[in-house]
């Protein structure tokens, strides 16, 4: 692997500056992809974005860029927001200072333009730039793990699939959002679907990357998303806060071809949602359609019931008749939690560890 730095001055690194949603954004004469696959959309707030400019106008060196030489073009491996600033502004797509650009004497607009940009320049095989890639990765607002995975998996495939899931307002966002946690722009979405797809064949993203790398499209993981969707409004169509981040697309996989009753299943969150037994209201929905109460967070005894039941019980476990010490036994509801035994003093009763444990697997 070779690596060089490079003296760029800002005016070539602008030279025939596009960005659009069909082709991608390139500068430095159309040989650079400024936003290549893996990398983010532009994510600067305005004082970063000013910041950079102000840097250049005082002639301060600005952070060192990279970029990867792929025959006769070139990717940018770090420093995207820095230079989408710069060809922006240049661009007169903002303003500093209440100008733009082309407002500036020329003096000024010369000296900006001949600012010379430090850039190292990569070349080695797709693995040995993915190594370097995660090396420089280490400073400034890191990668996630799925933005390093995009950077391995480049393609028409990765293309697609941006387009659905990994941008602003993207078709994932508006069908999705109100079911799933983090950033399209950060690949939280794309990274969601993948191991959710993955999962269902026993595999993991990077398998389902790889097995998808050269497809002409992502449909099918499209398809496989608006399905999973389309299965959690036809079980829950009365929307609360609480289905919102829940691993839908593993509870998909496994229960997708079971009979639910959408309207019983409603009855059941409404009662659930108001008994005060039920610490995690979220996991309702996963106890509903699993049957595992353990994702339910039943509330436990307190101290307090649980002395007073071994007290009552004069340290004997009813179930073997032993006596123990306290901390040798745990609470149990004498009538089970399921069959709508609360958790008061009533129904509190002291086991001893090995039948209570008995007692939870029957």
């Amino acid at each position: 692997m070779e690596i060089k730095l490079h003296e760029i001055p800002i005016k070539e690194v602008v030279k025939d500056y596009t960005d659009s949603q069909e082709n991608g954004v390139s500068g430095y004469g159309g040989l650079l992809d400024i936003r290549p696959p893996f990398q983010r959309e532009f994510i600067y707030n305005e004082k970063e974005r000013n910041a950079v400019i102000d840097t250049i106008n005082k002639n301060f060196p600005l952070n060192v860029m990279y970029w990867s030489k792929n025959g006769d073009k070139y990717e940018l491996l770090d420093g995207q927001q820095r230079t989408l600033s710069i060809c922006q502004y240049i661009n007169n797509e903002f303003s500093v200072d209440y100008k733009v650009f082309k407002n500036l004497p020329q003096d000024l607009q010369e000296k900006i333009l001949n600012y010379k940009l430090m850039i190292y320049i990569c070349e080695g095989t797709p693995s040995e730039k993915l190594d370097w890639f995660k090396i420089i990765n280490i400073a400034g607002e890191k990668l996630t793990d799925q933005e390093l995975r995009n950077s391995q998996f480049t393609g028409t495939w990765l293309h697609d699939a941006k387009r659905h899931f990994s941008k602003s307002g993207c078709p994932a966002y508006q069908i999705g959002e109100k079911f799933m946690n983090g950033s399209t722009i950060r690949q939280d979405y794309l990274e969601k679907v993948l191991y959710w797809v993955s999962a269902k064949d026993g595999k993991v993203i990077e398998d389902y990357m790889s097995e998808h790398q050269h497809d002409q499209d992502a449909n099918e993981l499209w398809m496989y998303f608006q399905s999973v969707i389309d299965w959690i409004n036809r079980l829950f169509p009365n929307y609360r806060k609480e289905m919102k981040g829940i691993d839908w697309g593993i509870l998909y996989n496994k229960y997708k071809d079971q009979s639910f009753n959408s309207d019983k299943l409603e009855e059941q969150v409404k009662a659930l949602m108001m008994d005060d037994d039920v610490t995690k209201k979220s996991g309702i929905y996963i106890y509903l359609i699993t049957g595992d109460e353990k994702y339910l967070n039943i509330r436990a005894f307190t101290d307090s019931q649980k002395r007073e039941a071994y007290e009552r019980q004069n340290g004997i476990c009813p179930i073997c008749k032993n006596h123990f010490d306290i901390t040798e036994m745990e609470g149990d509801h004498i009538t089970p939690w399921v069959e709508g035994g609360k958790t008061n003093t009533e129904n509190c009763q002291m086991l001893c560890k090995d039948c209570n444990r008995r007692k939870s697997s029957n």
